[in-house]
């Protein structure tokens, strides 16, 4: 089973090719995505590294989380579910 990571600390100037190359080092990496604002079309710092197992996730979280990666220190977790907002885009919850 496929393990999401969340990637945070990524520099600006990385690629999503340059991602999957060094978590490949931990295992097999199944996809990468790098977000990007779509206002300035560039990267937001932080994104998303598929790996085949668990134990390869965990694997890269224990090479990466707090490691230098081309200039910057990378937070690296295990990605959580995507809550869901209400309608009006704004994410508050009832007082």
């Amino acid at each position: 089973m496929t393990t999401k990571l969340y990637v945070g600390g990524i520099p600006y100037t990385s690629t999503e090719a340059t991602l999957g190359e060094a978590f490949s080092k931990a295992g097999n990496v199944v996809s990468t995505a790098i977000i990007i604002d779509r206002m300035t079309g560039r990267s937001k710092g932080f994104g998303f590294v598929e790996m085949a197992s668990e134990d390869e996730a965990q694997k890269a979280i224990d090479m990466f989380n707090g490691q230098d990666f081309e200039g910057r220190k990378l937070t690296v977790n295990v990605a959580r579910p995507l809550e869901p907002r209400n309608g009006n885009g704004m994410n508050r919850r009832p007082m």
